[in-house]
């Protein structure tokens, strides 16, 4: 009778319905959050700022009188505002981050701007075996700052999505990003998962190329015990670019592993391989600008056709606090590029701590490196970049905040000597954020 109890116990956890039970650890294949950073509500909360911020390094995709890339200081005046929350009914969660803002600088004005970023994560349980998931991350800017990190709000990871984080110039960058996946729980523990996705980039200088883009993806994932998860996934990517006959197509399969060691820390990796198709035919001459920046003054691009195999490998390492989260992420890929070089090998690590509530302060950081390797346009074309950011606030009153910060941003390349700069921006202000909760660094 004892051991019967015990099976009907164990039985019992898996048999909840999926917004119920106490959840598996997150699968970052299918671009999930950590596990415990889900939360029912989450106030919708808006706020307003205005900073004033010092730039340097500013650079369109032109060149001055010497023939050299632009490298303008400034400092100027940033009016800002946004919402963040999340909101669950019965049977569907709504989780937002929004933020935009406009720019004007004192002794750079062709640099005035505004930026805009938008994530919105949509869950919706059809039955108790069928669910709906949709992440959508839109947005324009102007200064890359290069870094996602892991919004509270925000019940997916965003460095799954198609968002640019490598690019070069200063230069206006407008994209889109749609993912759609239907999980079917087979069982209480065996599951799948089919969708895909539609991303597309655009610059605004003639110089630089776009990119349209669009996903398939398949997996099936398998739970061993309540902390444990393995599955494999297969997928298939296709770009296609703006100004050059040239795109790629990618089929790729991984094996996929999960585990939470304790509620709040948790494991996810997959690992496999793609194998990548490149094509493409073109003259090309270069814009000065670029010629500048690579020391290439024309060129004829004759792609004719290639395949290689590419690691295809990602993993994330999340510790979760009650009122914060610590992470670090790594892998290997293949990506669109940065619209100067077009598809690439890319390599990736990132780390970032977040946490409110440490009286009245908040704080916020994250560092991350690139390393690319491009193998579309320009052949072994090598470039990286490395990115660290900070802020801080601290609570005046109830609503009204102080807020300061700053970021570092490194570009390199062993072949293109130009690309070896160093940008940096600093900033404090003000900010007017209502509610009775502790302010979140945005």
């Amino acid at each position: 009778m004892y051991f019967e109890l015990r099976r009907l116990a164990a039985i019992s956890w898996l048999a909840v319905p999926a917004f119920a039970q106490y959840a598996g650890p997150a699968i970052l294949s299918r671009g999930e959050a950590p596990t415990a950073m889900a939360a029912d509500q989450i106030d919708f909360r808006p706020y307003l700022t205005i900073t004033g911020v010092y730039d340097t390094g500013l650079s369109g995709v032109s060149v001055n009188s010497q023939g050299e890339i632009g490298n303008v200081s400034s400092p100027g005046v940033e009016f800002a505002g946004g919402v963040s929350g999340v909101h669950s009914w019965k049977h569907t969660k709504i989780g937002l981050d929004y933020h935009g803002d406009v720019r004007e600088y004192s002794k750079a004005t062709y640099y005035d701007t505004t930026d805009q970023t938008l994530l919105l994560g949509i869950t919706h349980q059809f039955t108790r075996h069928v669910t709906l998931v949709l992440n959508e991350g839109v947005g324009m800017f102007s200064l890359d700052y290069g870094a996602l990190g892991l919004p509270s709000s925000i019940p997916f990871d965003p460095s799954t999505l198609n968002i640019p984080v490598t690019d070069f110039f200063d230069n206006r960058t407008i994209y889109a990003s749609t993912q759609g996946s239907l999980i079917y729980q087979r069982t209480a523990r065996l599951s799948f998962s089919f969708g895909g996705s539609g991303y597309l980039n655009r610059r605004r200088s003639t110089a630089l190329y776009g990119v349209t883009g669009a996903t398939a993806r398949a997996d099936v994932e398998y739970r061993l015990s309540r902390n444990t998860t393995i599955g494999a996934m297969y997928n298939y990517n296709h770009y296609s670019f703006t100004r050059i006959l040239s795109d790629a197509d990618m089929h790729g399969a991984a094996g996929t592993f999960a585990h939470r060691f304790t509620p709040t820390l948790e494991l996810t990796v997959y690992g496999g391989f793609l194998r990548v198709e490149t094509e493409g035919v073109q003259d090309v001459t270069i814009d000065p600008a670029i010629a500048a920046l690579l020391g290439i003054s024309a060129t004829q691009l004759s792609v004719a056709y290639s395949v290689r195999y590419v690691p295809d490998a990602s993993g994330r390492l999340s510790q979760t606090f009650k009122k914060g989260v610590a992470y670090v992420s790594g892998g290997r890929t293949v990506t669109p590029g940065n619209g100067l070089f077009l598809t690439s090998e890319m390599t990736n690590i990132t780390a970032g701590y977040t946490y409110t509530g440490i009286r009245r302060w908040s704080f916020n950081a994250s560092a991350s490196r690139n390393w690319g390797l491009s193998i579309g346009n320009i052949v072994n074309g090598d470039y990286r970049d490395t990115t660290g950011t900070v802020s801080v606030s601290r609570d005046l009153t109830r609503a009204l905040h102080v807020v300061a910060g700053g970021w570092v941003h490194q570009y390199g390349s062993n072949d293109f000597n130009q690309y070896n700069r160093r940008v940096y921006e600093i900033r404090i202000g003000l900010q007017f954020a209502p509610g009775n909760v502790p302010l979140r660094i945005f």
